[in-house]
């Protein structure tokens, strides 16, 4: 079974209670996955992240006919969803003049901590999770396992400008492990991949996005000295590097990267992973029903399994799951996975980071790179990055000071609808 003593007794425990599920045959099973796999693989990759947007909007904020004066017309099932919507819609930075720019104080809400008194919208996390759905044209997923959640907000008029999550950062990125020196034994072994985290999200709200680059905003402030003293603080380990990667990887059709030329992040290169195709809820519900009927113990290694922390006893144990179950039904490998390596970029908190994540230097020899406060990183962005964009369109007469991107319309439209008016928009 299990060589270690604590996972084979977690494992018969499990076993006591065990019913087995009723499932699909296999055939069928493939028949379902190979549909949704076909069906995901004949878009090109805007379309689909857009596609995926779209089903995220309708299962998170589902919508029904109601009867009114009027006729009939749609609502949202949970209104307590749209007011929601609503006060996070209505409290998006605008600026009354181009330069309003100049009167931002940035701070960063970081949401399991911070107190919501005289608030309306419920709970930072809530507040968080509808821009997570509705301000980036990726899907809001949640991690298991280390997660910092910020909204960024302006002090001064509690105007939103965009979120941020911070998690575990990815195992293997060959580009970066070769800049850091990392041999995979000690990388693996030594624990130093927790010293450093991954942007999973960084999305800032448009108009500040487009007008102002507050993109490269946000990506500063997840080097901040509040993130640093946040990952100490409740993981135990000093964080040292922060990594994240692109929307997009090599093509000319996409432009630049936010991340391109920003200061104190360096470009690594490509990653050589894919975007993997996802199966409806459906599909995945009854996959998951096979595999744990038909090979259990590589389902709880992956599913029940924890560590002494709680946290899943294997890494990434969704697509090592489902990699296993496709191998074992013979799925195609042509339908399961596009080919879209994206860019890596990577940043080093100290003169010696790399030193130190490679063991040979102690926490105490670190040597701080730059000034990390948020004020500092926030006049940074200002005064390189900001003006410049804001100029550059009034000079051009080309701003969008008006105009916003927020999804929440999405609940209420068909594919095609969604598709015809917000296919341009994605990456934006």
């Amino acid at each position: 079974m299990f060589d270690d003593p604590r996972i084979q007794k977690q494992f018969e425990e499990y076993k006591e209670s065990y019913v087995e599920p009723e499932t699909v045959s296999k055939e069928e099973l493939v028949e379902m996955i190979t549909k949704d796999l076909t069906f995901a693989s004949s878009m090109p990759v805007e379309e689909y992240t857009l596609y995926l947007k779209w089903q995220e909007c309708q299962r998170r904020f589902p919508v029904q006919e109601v009867a009114t004066l009027f006729g009939e017309e749609k609502q949202m099932v949970d209104q307590d969803k749209q007011k929601l919507l609503d006060e996070c819609r209505n409290n998006i930075w605008f600026p009354e003049d181009p330069m309003d720019f100049e009167k931002l104080e940035p701070e960063m809400i970081y949401t399991s901590k911070t107190d919501m008194t005289n608030h309306s919208a419920g709970t930072w996390e809530n507040i968080w999770n509808v821009f997570a759905t509705m301000l980036s044209s990726m899907r809001n997923s949640s991690n298991i396992g280390r997660n910092l959640h910020y909204v960024i907000r302006d002090r001064v008029t509690k105007k939103y400008l965009g979120i941020t999550c911070l998690t575990g950062d990815f195992i293997d990125l060959t580009p970066r492990d070769e800049y850091i020196g990392w041999e995979r034994e000690y990388k693996t072994n030594s624990g130093k991949l927790n010293n450093s985290c991954i942007g999973s999200t960084i999305v800032p709200t448009q108009p500040l996005g487009f007008n102002y680059t507050g993109g490269k905003l946000i990506s500063l402030l997840c080097l901040s000295d509040q993130v640093q003293n946040d990952w100490e603080n409740n993981y135990g380990d000093k964080l040292v590097s922060v990594t994240t990667t692109s929307l997009y990887g090599k093509s000319k059709e996409h432009g630049i990267s936010q991340y391109d030329n920003l200061k104190y992040w360096k470009k690594m290169g490509y990653s050589s992973g894919s975007l993997t195709f996802e199966l409806t809820k459906a599909t995945e519900k009854e996959l998951l029903k096979y595999g744990e009927k038909h090979f259990n113990e590589k389902f709880f290694s992956l599913y029940v399994a924890t560590r002494e922390n709680g946290q899943p006893w294997k890494r990434d144990h969704r697509n090592r799951f489902r990699s296993f179950i496709f191998s074992k039904l013979g799925i195609p490998k042509d339908i399961q996975k596009t080919d879209h390596g994206r860019g890596i970029y990577y940043s080093i908190l100290y003169d010696n980071t790399r030193e130190f994540l490679r063991g040979e230097i102690e926490e105490s020899q670190l040597i701080k790179r730059f000034d990390s406060s948020v004020d500092a990183l926030s006049e940074l962005w200002r005064e390189k990055y900001a003006r410049k964009r804001i100029n550059s369109l009034l000079r051009d007469n080309r701003t969008m000071l008006d105009e916003t991107l927020f999804y929440g319309d999405v609940c209420f439209m068909t594919w095609e609808e969604t598709k015809e008016k917000y296919l341009g928009d994605v990456g934006r």
